[in-house]
């Protein structure tokens, strides 16, 4: 019974150094990770990066970590002209079967997804925020987004008829959408009245609609679903094969 209890004492022992070593081993190896990627993406500050998952040490000797979280709080991506970026907050990505290099230089994800949101001010850039003529001495202007509730976004513009501005901006309901896994588009349901003068929808679209690329995002994820939401519109991403370094 006493060597009974020894040896349990020592596999009790020899259990507790290696959750440590294991616990120590992960530590280093998030902040190695996140290093990596800050500098792959060339992020102004160190990304949030977990590995999940227990044991960390026998996932790292088969070469391959089950699940990764990377959070980055502020990332900016192309907007597709190379001069112009769009923030991006609160990026959260979760980077399933990940397969590393023997000398960690670089790390391939098998399958990503993630959310993250637009701020409506920053989706506001690509709107037509200078007013434009759209009938003979009517122009008008886009001058706020919010949320419309049921996933839609309110649009808010800005009108002026003939030299006088409209008392009140009037506001449309827009649907939003993601094209070609790179694109926000902006729609509206309906078409707003601009003091009664009849405007030809094409012209009105012109105002009300429009679209955001975001390209860029790391890895190579792209957007899959988006909807609006109190503080700016919410998208969803995804991605196969999502390169994390190298």
């Amino acid at each position: 019974m006493r060597a009974l209890r020894i040896l349990l004492i020592v596999v009790v022992i020899l259990g507790g150094l290696f959750v440590i070593a294991d616990r120590v081993a992960v530590n280093f190896a998030e902040g190695e990770a996140a290093d990596r990627l800050k500098t792959t993406e060339n992020l102004s500050a160190t990304p949030d990066v977990s590995i999940k998952g227990f044991p960390f040490l026998t996932q790292v000797v088969g070469g391959s970590l089950d699940d990764i979280e990377v959070g980055i709080t502020d990332y900016e991506a192309a907007a597709g002209n190379g001069a112009e970026k769009i923030r991006i907050d609160d990026l959260r990505a979760d980077m399933r079967g990940v397969e590393f290099s023997g000398d960690y230089s670089s790390a391939t994800a098998t399958s990503a997804t993630g959310t993250a949101t637009i701020a409506y001010a920053e989706l506001l850039k690509t709107a037509k925020s200078e007013p434009t003529q759209v009938a003979p001495g009517v122009t008008a202007h886009v001058v706020g987004l919010s949320d419309g509730g049921n996933g839609k976004i309110k649009v808010t513009v800005e009108a002026t008829v003939l030299g006088t501005k409209l008392p009140e901006p009037v506001s449309v309901l827009s649907s939003v959408t993601v094209i070609d896994g790179d694109t926000v588009r902006v729609k509206a349901d309906g078409l707003p009245k601009f003091g009664g003068v009849e405007i030809a929808e094409s012209r009105v679209r012109a105002i009300t609609d429009f679209q955001q690329k975001i390209d860029g995002l790391p890895g190579g994820i792209q957007l899959d679903k988006v909807q609006a939401a109190p503080d700016g519109v919410e998208i969803t991403v995804k991605g196969s094969n999502v390169r994390l370094a190298g």
